[in-house]
């Protein structure tokens, strides 16, 4: 897989990007993960990619050319793939609440162009002829969009095949399920008087399968009740 990265703030999103799994992943050329600076893609001598908003209002927002020249530059750069296999996607506080479902549909993607959004947000004119799919990663604004991006190339990178040390942790992960995962213990098998449930220590995987299933039900219905429909 190809992502693409486009961001006012490159360093936001690379210092993250570069550590733990994600930086196994990139090694082991499982991704071609690429940040951009935005500003790049500019012909003025200052840079400038914000503009006063038509109609008036506070703040500033994202001017269009810079986006659509930055997006088709990248397309046109992928020369293995065709333009339309790649992606285009928005962070934006009013786009599509992320996943696990989602993220698993993105991982299926060959190349996703990310566009983080930032002041008042972009030129609508982006979302209408450029952006596949707009993305939140929640129901709060950010600072800017290349916070959310990192979070959302998280999630869709670690469920690559080969990115993960078992192929089924991602499979036993929150939310694969609709479900959160149940609770885990390691060693010690007792900490200041607390036990380890005793069925996870039986050996018995049937039991212990059934005893997860329950507390992940359990956990479920304690903190997000809302997953149970």
């Amino acid at each position: 897989m190809k992502i693409d990265i486009l961001t006012l703030f490159p360093e936001i999103c690379r210092a993250p990007l570069s550590e733990s799994i994600m930086k196994r992943a990139q090694k082991q050329a499982i991704v071609d993960l690429r940040i951009h600076n935005l500003r790049d893609w500019t012909t003025d001598k200052h840079h400038v990619v914000d503009d006063a908003p038509f109609g008036g209002g506070q703040g500033m927002v994202m001017k269009p050319e810079p986006i659509f020249a930055a997006v088709e530059d990248l397309r046109h750069q992928t020369s293995n793939l065709k333009p339309q296999t790649s992606k285009v996607i928005l962070m934006s506080p009013a786009g599509r609440r992320f996943n696990q479902r989602l993220a698993a549909e993105l991982s299926k993607e060959s190349h996703l162009i990310v566009i983080c959004g930032h002041y008042e947000g972009v030129d609508h004119r982006v979302i209408e002829h450029l952006v596949d799919l707009e993305i939140s990663i929640g129901d709060y604004v950010l600072t800017n969009g290349a916070i959310a991006a990192v979070v959302v190339v998280d999630a869709v990178v670690r469920l690559l095949a080969g990115v993960l040390g078992h192929e089924q942790s991602a499979a036993d992960d929150s939310f694969a399920t609709e479900l959160l995962e149940g609770p885990q213990y390691t060693r010690p098998a007792e900490f200041r008087g607390w036990k380890v449930p005793e069925v996870l220590l039986s050996g018995n995987h049937a039991e212990i399968a059934k005893w997860r299933s329950e507390q992940a039900i359990k956990r479920t219905k304690k903190n997000r009740p809302d997953l149970l429909g």
